[in-house]
C-alpha cells in the first residue's frame, strides 16, 4: 500500500480539518498517511510514494510556505504522484468550486513550476467571531463586494465534505497507480 505525505497550511484550522479528513479516508482505504502542517517543520518527501499539498488563501494568496516547499522539492514532486488542493471562500460559489473555474487555483497552476497530477478546490468556512477586528472587517468588505454574508455573527461551513472524500479516494487511486 502507498505511503502518502499530506502537507497543509492552515490559518484558522479549516484546511487542517480537511487534510485530516482526507488522511482518515485514505488510511481507511489502506494507505499509510502522514498529515503534517507545513508550519511545523519542513517535511522531507523522500521515501513517500505520493505527496499531496493543501493550502488555504490568506490575503488573496496561497501560503508562501507551500510555495517555498514546492520550489525546494519540485524534482521529487515531479517524480511521484502528486496533488494540490486549495481551500478558499470563493469556492463557496458553485461556478467557482472546481480547479478549472476557481481563480485562486487557476492562478496557482499558471504561476507554479510544478504541475500537480490532481487538483482540488474546496469551500472554506466563515466564522467572523474567530477573526481579529481587522480581518473581520476586511473579510466583511470582501463578502459585501462578492454578495456573501456580512452579518458579523455568521458562522458557516461551505465545504462539500462528500467531495473532500471523493478527492481523497481519487488521490489514493493515483498514489496506488490506478485510474481514479
Amino acid at each position: 500500500m502507498a505511503r502518502i505525505l499530506l502537507l497543509y497550511t492552515s490559518v484558522y484550522g479549516h484546511t487542517a480539518k480537511i487534510a485530516k479528513r482526507m488522511a482518515e479516508r485514505m488510511t481507511a482505504l489502506g494507505a499509510t498517511v502522514d498529515a503534517v502542517p507545513l508550519l511545523e517543520r519542513d517535511a522531507d518527501p523522500a521515501g513517500y510514494d505520493a505527496v499531496l499539498i493543501g493550502s488555504s488563501i490568506r490575503n488573496g494568496k496561497h501560503s508562501p510556505k507551500a510555495t517555498d516547499f514546492i520550489l525546494r522539492h519540485k524534482s521529487r514532486l515531479d517524480a511521484v504522484p502528486s496533488g494540490f488542493f486549495s481551500v478558499n471562500l470563493v469556492a463557496r460559489k458553485p461556478i467557482k468550486n472546481t480547479p478549472e473555474t476557481n481563480p485562486y487555483t487557476k492562478a496557482f497552476v499558471a504561476k507554479s513550476p510544478w504541475q500537480p497530477k490532481l487538483l482540488g478546490v474546496f469551500g472554506g468556512d466563515l466564522d467572523y467571531q474567530r477573526y481579529s477586528a481587522f480581518d473581520r472587517n476586511v473579510i466583511r468588505f470582501i463578502m459585501w463586494m462578492t454578495k456573501g454574508p456580512t452579518d458579523p455573527q455568521t458562522c458557516a461551513d461551505y465545504t462539500n465534505w462528500d467531495e473532500v472524500d471523493r478527492f481523497a479516494e481519487r488521490f489514493f487511486a493515483l498514489a496506488e497507480g490506478r485510474p481514479g
